[in-house]
C-alpha cells in the first residue's frame, strides 16, 4: 500500500480521526463470529435460489437458443462468489454475454426477446439498461437482474463499465481459494451495509462489492482492512495489487479524472481502471470513523443498518438552540440510482443555498428505495452576511443594487452590502422553492416537504 500526500481533504475530520487507536482483538473475534451467523443466509435459503436460479438459466439458454442469438448466460455478483449477505430482499446478478454479431444498440430489443413470455420483469434504466425479474416460480424474497454486456476478451474490449463484469467474476474466483476469506469478504460487506458505505449508488458514492472483494484480498482479513484503512491521515491510499506501476508514478500514468477518490484502487483485471473512483471523501470519512470506533468499542450494532431518527435529532438540536428542518423530497425520474442521484444532487444543492445565511451544524439524506427521499438540516443563523454587489464602473446595476441595500460600501472595485437575517430557515426554504420553481423542476424534483 502506497501513501502519497494530497490536499483534498477536510483537515476537520482528519484531526477528529488522528487519535491512536487501542485495539480490542480479544473482544471483537466473538462480535464477527456473531455477525457470520446472523447474517449469513439461511443454508435453506442458498438451496431455494439456486434451484430456482437453474430452472431460470436453463430458460434463458433455451430462449437464446431458439432465437438463434449468439448470447450466454452467467451468474455474477455475490451468490455465485459465494458472498451473499442476509437481507429482507436478494439481488442475484445475472449477464446476457452478446457476441460480435450484434451491435450494442441492439442489446435491449433481443434482451426483451428472450424475456418475452416471463412474467414479472420491468425494464431498469442506467448506463445501459437492464431487467429486473420479480417473483419468478412465485418466489418472492429475492429477485434476478439480467444485465446485458459485451463479450469481451480484453478490457479494451469493453464499451461500458458492465462490460468488465466476467472479467472480475474469472479474477475473484481464481485468486481466492480459502472459504474463510469469503466469510472475511461477507464481514466487510455487512460492516458497509450497516454504516451506509456500501454501494457506489451516486447517491452513496461508497464501496461497492468488487472493490470489497480485492480489498479484503489484499489486506488479509476484515479485521486488517478496517486497521489498515482507518490509519491513514492526510494522505491517498494506492493499492495496486498486480504491481502495474511504480509506486510514484500511478497517479502519473492513470487517468486524471479517475485519482480524485482518497483511495485509488487499480482494477487487477484493467489497469488503467481505479475501482474505487466512485468513492466520495465524506463516505470514505465516515466509513473512517465507524472503523475506528469499532475497533475502540466492538459490537453487532455496527452492521444493522439505521434509519435517521429525525425525532433524536430534532430533540438534540433544539436543546442546543440550532433550527431544524426536515426535509421529504419526492422526484419524476426512475426509481433506483437515477432517482436516489436525482434526490442527492437536489438535497447537496440546497445545503448550498442554506450555507449563505446559516451555519450548517449537521445535515444527512437517505433515499427511500422508490422516487423519494429523506434528509434535514441542522442549521445556526449567521446574524448578517455580506452581499456581493456590481463593479462600481456598471453604473446600471450600481443603481439597482443601492435601491435594494440601504447600507452600500466599496471595496477592491466593487459595491458590497451587509444583510441582516431576521427569516428562519423555514422562511428561506419557502421563499427560495417560490423563486426557483423552473430551477426545481430542471433538477427533476417535484415536491419539497419542509417540516
Amino acid at each position: 500500500m502506497t501513501l502519497l500526500k494530497t490536499n483534498n481533504f477536510d483537515i476537520k475530520y482528519l484531526k477528529k480521526l488522528s487519535f491512536p487507536i487501542r485495539f480490542m482483538a480479544n473482544k471483537i473475534k466473538p462480535i464477527l463470529e456473531e455477525v457470520l451467523l446472523r447474517f449469513n443466509p439461511s443454508p435453506e435459503e442458498v438451496e431455494e435460489i439456486k434451484e430456482t436460479l437453474k430452472t431460470f438459466v436453463s430458460y434463458l439458454n433455451k430462449r437464446i437458443k431458439k432465437l438463434k442469438i449468439d448470447a450466454d448466460v452467467f451468474v455474477g455478483g455475490s451468490f455465485s462468489k459465494n458472498t451473499l449477505i442476509k437481507k429482507n430482499f436478494y439481488d442475484i446478478d445475472l449477464f446476457l454475454r452478446y457476441g460480435k454479431k450484434h451491435d450494442e444498440k441492439d442489446f435491449n430489443k433481443l434482451s426483451k426477446k428472450i424475456l418475452r413470455f416471463v412474467k414479472g420483469v420491468s425494464v431498469m434504466h442506467g448506463s445501459r439498461d437492464y431487467f429486473k425479474i420479480e417473483g419468478f416460480n412465485g418466489k418472492k424474497f429475492f429477485f434476478f437482474e439480467l444485465v446485458p454486456v459485451r463479450k469481451i476478451k480484453t478490457p479494451k474490449e469493453a464499451v461500458n463499465i458492465t462490460d468488465l463484469s466476467y472479467l472480475h467474476f474469472v479474477y475473484i474466483t481464481k485468486k481466492i481459494k480459502n472459504k474463510k476469506i469469503f466469510d472475511e469478504i461477507k464481514l466487510a460487506k455487512a460492516f458497509c451495509h450497516g454504516t451506509k458505505t456500501y454501494g457506489a449508488e451516486t447517491y452513496i458514492k461508497g464501496f461497492s462489492g468488487y472493490a470489497l472483494e480485492l480489498l479484503v484480498y489484499y489486506f488479509g482479513s476484515f479485521e486488517k482492512l478496517l486497521k489498515g484503512l482507518s490509519k491513514r491521515k492526510s494522505n491517498k491510499i494506492i493499492i495496486d495489487i498486480e504491481k502495474y506501476y511504480k509506486k510514484e508514478n500511478v497517479l502519473l500514468d492513470m487517468n486524471g479524472s479517475k485519482l480524485d477518490s482518497p483511495i485509488v484502487l487499480v482494477d487487477p483485471t484493467y489497469k488503467a481502471r481505479n475501482v474505487l473512483a466512485a468513492l466520495s471523501n465524506e463516505t470514505f470519512f465516515k466509513f473512517q470513523e465507524s472503523a475506528i470506533s469499532f475497533l475502540k468499542s466492538p459490537s453487532i450494532d455496527f452492521f444493522i443498518p439505521k434509519k435517521i431518527d429525525f425525532k433524536k435529532v430534532k430533540k438534540e438540536s433544539l436543546k442546543k438552540g440550532y433550527e431544524f428542518i426536515e426535509l421529504n423530497l419526492n422526484t419524476k425520474r426512475d426509481k433506483g440510482d437515477i432517482a436516489g442521484a436525482k434526490l442527492l444532487k437536489f438535497f447537496n444543492h440546497l445545503s448550498k443555498e442554506f450555507e449563505k445565511y446559516f451555519e450548517i451544524k449537521k445535515m444527512d439524506f437517505e433515499y427511500n428505495q422508490g422516487k423519494s427521499g429523506s434528509g434535514y438540516f441542522v442549521l445556526k443563523s449567521r446574524h448578517e452576511v455580506e452581499v456581493r454587489g456590481p463593479p462600481v464602473k456598471d453604473v446600471k446595476n450600481v443603481i439597482r443594487f443601492k435601491k435594494e441595500h440601504q447600507q452600500v460600501y466599496e471595496k477592491k472595485g466593487k459595491l458590497y452590502s451587509v444583510e441582516k437575517i431576521n427569516f428562519t430557515s423555514k422562511d428561506f426554504l419557502k421563499k427560495w422553492a417560490n423563486k426557483n420553481k423552473r430551477k426545481i423542476n430542471e433538477m427533476s424534483i417535484t415536491g419539497i416537504v419542509g417540516n
